[in-house]
């Protein structure tokens, strides 16, 4: 089985009834969920992500974009993960991987967040060259990219 099944499997095994039937109520849109605390989650990331550990970044970003295409909230952030997790290995052409993530993917404030927060800002303070490129998204269309111009900046903010 392919290293994105298991993983789907093991999200799978540990889905919570409770969680899964109280997750819609933070959430105006419908979200797509599995039911699995966020806790849980990033055990489960960071597991699955000393198997994957070995191939390159271009390959484990290509694992994030097919866990964020189908929109469940447990996968995305599994794919937020990955992608903060290879923070010392971000090149500027990243940028535009992580601006297509959030404008083609993103449909809840919390991945929105979380990428934001992590992925994008770690991205922002290594290479601040990039603020530019926030300001456009200001006058996006997208909620979710317009929210990402803000809380891109939340933690690099905290940092001074």
């Amino acid at each position: 089985m392919d290293i994105l099944g298991q993983l789907r499997e093991e999200l799978s095994n540990n889905i919570e009834e409770k969680t899964k039937n109280s997750a819609q109520n933070f959430f105006k849109e419908k979200v797509e969920v599995y039911g699995v605390k966020t806790s849980i989650v990033t055990k489960i990331s960071r597991n699955f992500f000393q198997e994957i550990s070995n191939i390159s970044k271009k390959q484990v970003f290509q694992l994030c974009e097919e866990l964020l295409k189908p929109g469940f909230l447990e996968e995305s952030f599994v794919a937020c993960n990955w992608s903060y997790y290879l923070r010392d290995n971000y090149k500027p052409d990243d940028f535009y991987i992580f601006e297509k993530w959030l404008g083609n993917y993103v449909n809840n404030w919390a991945t929105c967040d979380i990428l934001c927060n992590h992925t994008i800002g770690t991205f922002i303070e290594t290479f601040p060259g990039f603020l530019s490129n926030l300001k456009e998204w200001t006058g996006s269309k997208n909620r979710w990219v317009k929210r990402g111009a803000a809380v891109t900046l939340i933690i690099p903010a905290r940092k001074g």
